[in-house]
């Protein structure tokens, strides 16, 4: 078991990579087959002391646990991908696409394109079964922009992003905004609830952890303004959709928000994380049809988050390039 833990955590270090005409010195150990070939050796670069290496929990494992497919992938405030595993893979957005629909909202006030006080009318027929906050304003019948994309995140509010989409150009429009920021695998084409189908070889409604991470990274770190993006990191941080899933793989001392998404056959959770030391990271984990039940999913989700940024606190940059 140990053997095959350390496997997994050699793995998933960060290391330079080798030209296709560059020989390669022979591995003292077997290379991880399967799966693990998909983990990302990217700068920057990490010395790990053997006790951090025996105490990663291989994600092989509590993938195989979970009897679904599982997808990693952590990304620093430079890009820098740092972990991944299945991080190419596609899977389901369900509800995660609020993330990037409510970093357009505010891109979008903060251009000029429309104004978060405006607000958008709706009626009975615009109310879905899950819509808590637009339900409590079913009376008024008009929803600010600003309290939409806020209802979006916090409460995951399927009405609330069927009413924000159409001021983006539908789907298609939300995925131009995404193709604008350096994501070209991220793809929203249906709108609640249909994006939730997830049926099996679709690419309707997808990304990929390594591809969300990213992008998620570039809106709060690079191309939103500093207060729109501390509006967005406000959201994340009030959501309590996500508190048994990344919240609660937290070591100790981190901090997290997320937008978390269920369609039922699939829990993903994508979050802004920071350590104790300030350092602030996305992490985005997609779990696709697990066969244990809701509970057990979750907790696999938290497990690998645990597992995910122990390593990384216990990682030392070795100041390579």
């Amino acid at each position: 078991m140990k053997t095959l833990t350390a496997l997994a955590a050699l793995a998933l270090l960060a290391a330079p990579s080798i030209a296709a005409d560059e020989k390669k010195a022979p591995d003292k150990e077997p290379v991880p087959t399967g799966r693990l070939d998909s983990l990302m050796p990217a700068a920057p670069r990490y010395l790990v002391p053997q006790s951090a290496l025996t105490s990663v929990r291989n994600p092989a494992e509590i993938e195989k646990e979970t009897g679904g497919r599982l997808g990693v992938a952590l990304v620093d405030k430079s890009g820098a991908l740092l972990l991944g595993f299945n991080r190419d893979d596609r899977f389901a957005m369900c509800s995660t696409f609020k993330a990037p629909l409510a970093a357009a909202v505010l891109i979008g006030a903060d251009g000029g394109k429309f104004g978060l006080e405006g607000t958008i009318p709706f009626s009975d027929d615009d109310i879905l079964d899950y819509a808590p906050v637009v339900k409590k304003n079913k009376k008024r019948g008009r929803m600010s922009m600003g309290e939409l994309a806020q209802a979006a995140v916090e409460v995951s509010d399927n009405s609330a992003a069927n009413l924000l989409l159409p001021m983006l150009g539908g789907p298609p429009g939300l995925t131009a905004f995404i193709r604008a920021h350096g994501d070209s695998v991220t793809r929203l084409d249906r709108n609640e609830p249909t994006l939730n189908e997830n049926a099996e070889g679709d690419e309707r409604d997808t990304t990929t952890p390594a591809a969300m991470a990213g992008l998620m990274e570039r809106l709060f770190f690079k191309d939103m303004k500093q207060e729109s993006a501390d509006k967005l990191r406000a959201w994340f941080n009030a959501s309590s959709t996500g508190d048994k899933r990344i919240k609660a793989g937290l070591p100790q001392g981190w901090t997290s928000g997320s937008k978390t998404g269920t369609c039922g056959n699939a829990y993903n959770d994508v979050a802004l994380v920071k350590s104790p030391a300030g350092d602030e990271y996305i992490l985005a984990i997609y779990l696709d049809r697990p066969t244990v039940d809701t509970k057990k999913a979750e907790a696999a989700i938290a497990e690998t988050a645990h597992a995910a940024l122990d390593f990384v606190s216990k990682a030392q940059k070795s100041g390579l390039e």
